[in-house]
């Protein structure tokens, strides 16, 4: 398998996203693969391939990366690293050219890191992440599986984000502080306390809102 042949899988905005990103660090990527999309269509210049029954036909020809989407929950792209899990696929690790990823972080299976994201010493990305456009990840940062950490976020020293959850633009969690699985953080929110019930946060500080 060449491991800078890639499949994006899923087709819609976040999609173009990463292919800019994908394309930086060098990727060749051969398609998309969404059941939403007419086969044919392109996203970009590249041809949507047909739906995700096509995994197994792709997993010893590229890797992959999930390109749906992640704000309200993570249950598609679960569903889609089972898929390839099933079939003995891998999924790529993309870094954009113009991030600043340290020697001394660590970063998951199928994770991207985009543009101008910084990712600082001995942090470490689970699995399926996305860090977004100009996020910031200070030193000894913990960062679970599924975690979407948005556009200009600022997540400073030793915080911790359990699995499964979503933080907003410009938001900023403060030293030290510690998210818990399935939490919501909306934009421009700011969490200066441990959040230890899942649920959907907002404000400054942050309150639980739902």
């Amino acid at each position: 398998m060449n491991n800078k042949n890639l499949i994006l899988l899923g087709g819609g905005g976040h999609c173009k996203s990463v292919i800019d990103v994908a394309e930086s660090a060098g990727y060749n990527i051969l398609g998309v693969l969404d059941p939403n999309v007419p086969v044919g269509s392109s996203v970009l210049k590249y041809k949507v391939l047909g739906n995700d029954d096509l995994i197994q036909q792709y997993a010893d020809k590229a890797e992959f990366v999930i390109t749906v989407g992640q704000i309200k929950n993570c249950t598609i792209r679960k569903k889609l690293a089972e898929r390839v899990f099933y079939v003995g696929g891998h999924f790529a690790t993309i870094v954009a050219s113009d991030a600043y990823v340290s020697k001394y972080a660590t970063i998951g299976e199928g994770s991207v890191i985009m543009h101008k994201a910084f990712v600082n010493a001995g942090t470490k990305v689970g699995q399926n992440c996305i860090i977004n456009t100009m996020a910031n990840l200070e030193h000894d940062v913990e960062i679970g599986d599924f975690c979407h950490i948005s556009t200009g976020t600022m997540v400073n020293g030793e915080v911790k984000v359990g699995s499964d959850s979503f933080v907003g633009s410009l938001s900023v969690l403060y030293n030290g502080i510690s998210i818990c699985e399935n939490t919501i953080i909306a934009a421009g929110s700011v969490v200066s306390k441990n959040i230890t019930i899942a649920g959907i946060y907002a404000g400054n500080p942050v309150k639980l809102i739902k």
